[in-house]
């Protein structure tokens, strides 16, 4: 064996050995405001699946309005997972396309939620305009900026906290709401595709006196932006965010990835996840780091979609799809 080939020998050699070691490459299709966490989250979940399978791991992120995600994988977007922040946006994908089972959510603990969060208020510093509750967004002079419930999770979750609000005082039923929602939806000036659009509405525009959002995007917010340039609101009632996640079937398997997404997802229920979660103010399912972290989650009442909508499927009917409540009380702006 010549020189060269002995070179030539090793080298492939060399690959061979480097392509064996070298793991699957993932798709995480999200939606906007988790990309911090998902950035936090992605290395973590490489080393200890690393030291697990001897694999080198690459995932990729995908953010934008949830609804536009979900769409997208449905059109043809090869997510190995979903990780969305409402139920209905991964329904869309057995319901449309068939891509997963429709027992999807059985797969994981608690329902497939990693973790919870709500929707807040966020207001300029010193809150100029005196905003405490829901019943302040419908007053003449204030302006509200939130995403689109068309299109996106976090605005269909404002716009049923705020529904659910006007429903659960005293004397309120469902035209009481619907008037509600629809004087607040009035001083709404802009609706943007998604929650990350709003907050730069809000914070980089500088429009609007309050922004509906999730409570751990005003975390994000702080971080970006600084801490002293707004203030978190937490109204007398709220609504619980649910956001699943699962596996892609028919990507995963088409892939050969499924192993990978799999240990991705149930990665999310560990303690190293869930203190991560945490730290994004994202309300953890783990107790012990529930409790670790209690004191920058405010206790505060909340209701749930299932208690006051009667589920998510239900919901959409009702608000979301086309000539549905959102449809008739917008237009009419």
């Amino acid at each position: 064996m010549t020189k060269l080939t002995r070179l030539l020998t090793a080298a492939v050699a060399t690959a061979l050995s480097a392509a064996s070691l070298a793991g699957p490459e993932l798709l995480n299709v999200s939606y906007d405001v988790m990309r911090d966490f998902y950035k936090d989250l992605n290395p973590a979940f490489i080393k200890a699946y690393k030291a697990k399978t001897g694999e080198d791991l690459v995932i990729q992120q995908s953010h934008g309005g949830s609804g536009k995600q979900a769409r997208a994988v449905i059109d043809g977007l090869e997510a190995d997972v979903i990780t969305m922040n409402m139920p209905p946006d991964i329904d869309a994908l057995h319901d449309k396309a068939k891509l997963i089972p429709e027992s999807w959510a059985s797969r994981l603990p608690n329902n497939s939620l990693p973790f919870t969060s709500l929707q807040v208020l966020i207001v300029r510093k010193g809150n100029p305009k005196q905003i405490k509750d829901w019943s302040d967004l419908v007053k003449p002079g204030v302006q509200v900026v939130m995403p689109n419930p068309k299109v996106t999770g976090n605005g269909r979750y404002s716009y049923l906290a705020a529904w659910g609000y006007a429903l659960r005082q005293p004397g309120g039923n469902e035209q009481k709401a619907r008037d509600f929602v629809a004087g607040l939806l009035k001083n709404v000036p802009v609706l943007d595709s998604g929650g990350r659009a709003a907050t730069t509405t809000f914070m980089q525009r500088q429009i609007g006196d309050v922004l509906l959002t999730f409570e751990n995007e005003a975390e994000m917010i702080a971080r970006e932006f600084g801490r002293g340039q707004f203030e978190v609101v937490y109204p007398s009632l709220s609504i619980r965010a649910e956001p699943p996640v699962t596996v892609v079937d028919k990507v995963v398997d088409k892939k050969g990835t499924r192993k990978a997404a799999e240990e991705y997802l149930k990665f999310l229920w560990t303690t190293a996840a869930q203190e991560i979660a945490a730290q994004n103010y994202l309300r953890p399912q783990d107790a012990a780091i529930a409790k670790k972290y209690a004191a920058q989650f405010p206790a505060i009442k909340l209701f749930t979609v299932d208690e006051v909508f009667g589920g998510w499927r239900r919901a959409q009917k009702t608000h979301f799809d086309d000539g549905g409540s959102f449809d008739q009380v917008y237009t009419k702006k």
